[in-house]
């Protein structure tokens, strides 16, 4: 399963050969509601087929669609699904994502993907990771307020301690201590160090291994606060040896393994809620001061022509909020009206590709805490 995190924007926002394949569905984790699922998929592979038919020759038509009818036919793929579907390919390229909250039907084929359902989802203020710990293995899940899920750990990632460590535990060095020798009685032998240092030793060798990790192929590429969760000792050893900046100071005391995932959920979300707070509150007084001094910016029009230019470094943008429109890409000049798909040309989303593009950051703001009616709000480098 591809992890969307490391995808985008990155690549997504790339340049594709053409034709792009973009399908969003939403999906159900539990049986039945999960039986209507692939059906639907079907239906929707059946939409982009006939654009491609429309446009294009059968021996691009059919490697394209080949792709979906596998994954339409994987059953343990459908009996594993999450809220919501994402599926993109092109010549060359086949990504599924499996999505923690629901997106609206959509089949579309385009020169460039439509990635607006996954920026509102990847960009939502919400979302955290949870890293599952004891001194035996690792476990790393993702999720928001609503839901938690456990995610595939990158290649690099050692899941276990033999993964990191080999075979071979470190040799223990045991120091031999003697006294009481003499006419009172047989000398007595004391040792120092031997299997328990071993022991945490290795534990600490261990958890050096996944924070290094863990930060390289998780942490930078999402960006997202890290919630340990683990024993009270591990808890110590881990945060000793971590130069994780996106680790956070609370954490959970107890393995994922010891309770449910709904209260795992409920505890995670406790621990993360007083940061997620926290960091709303910030980018809404950093917004109205650099307003007062010219510095930001709510109306759309105006942020749509500083983003083009590369000048906004940071975008709120309302979560509940869609504004139809398109961004002429030379000027930046905003053409607004009533589209014919406006989940296709959103202009706020576009905003968003836009900022992302020249290396700005977006957040995904719920309605109830945006700084603005616009549904947007732009803080300007200069």
């Amino acid at each position: 399963m591809d992890l969307p995190a490391n995808d985008y924007p990155a690549g997504l926002l790339g340049i594709q050969e053409p034709p792009c394949l973009s399908l969003y569905q939403p999906t159900h984790r539990h049986h039945p509601d999960n039986q209507q699922d692939p059906i639907r998929f079907r239906n929707l592979v059946k939409t982009l087929e006939e654009s491609l038919w429309r446009a294009y020759p059968e021996e691009q038509v059919q490697p394209l669609i080949e792709s979906f009818l596998a994954l339409a036919g994987d059953r343990g793929f459908w009996n594993h699904t999450l809220d919501g579907l994402a599926v993109l390919a092109a010549p060359g390229l086949f990504r599924v994502y499996r999505l923690q909250r629901p997106v609206p039907e959509l089949a579309v084929v385009a020169d460039s993907f439509h990635t607006k359902p996954l920026l509102r989802i990847l960009q939502s203020a919400d979302r955290y990771q949870v890293l599952g710990l004891n001194r035996r293995e690792v476990k790393l899940f993702e999720g928001n307020r609503d839901a938690l899920d456990e995610i595939e750990l990158a290649p690099e990632v050692p899941r276990t301690i033999t993964e990191a460590l080999g075979e071979e535990l470190t040799e223990p060095h045991l120091t031999i201590s003697t006294y009481g020798s003499g006419p009172t009685g047989p000398a007595m032998h004391h040792g120092q160090g031997a299997k328990k240092d071993e022991v945490d030793l290795d534990a600490e060798r261990f958890f050096r291994a996944v924070d290094r990790a863990v930060l390289e192929h998780h942490s930078r590429p999402s960006g997202l606060p890290l919630l340990l969760a683990a024993l009270p000792e591990h808890h110590h050893l881990f945060r000793q040896v971590s130069h994780n900046p996106f680790l956070l100071a609370e954490g959970i005391d107890i393995h994922p393994d010891a309770v449910s995932a709904d209260a795992l959920r409920e505890r995670a979300w406790r621990t993360v809620e007083p940061y997620y707070l926290a960091r709303l509150t910030e980018l809404v007084e950093t917004f109205g001061a650099a307003k007062a001094k010219g510095l930001g910016a709510d109306d759309p029009a105006q942020v749509a022509g500083a983003a083009v230019a590369g000048r906004v470094a940071t975008l709120l943008i309302d979560a509940d909020c869609e504004v139809p429109g398109r961004i002429d890409p030379a000027t930046g000049r905003v053409e607004f009206g009533n589209l014919a798909h406006p989940e296709v040309d959103d202009l706020l989303d576009d905003l968003a590709e836009w900022v992302l593009k020249t290396g700005g950051q977006v957040v995904v703001v719920p309605a109830e805490r945006m700084p603005t009616e616009t549904g947007v709000a732009a803080i300007y480098r200069y």
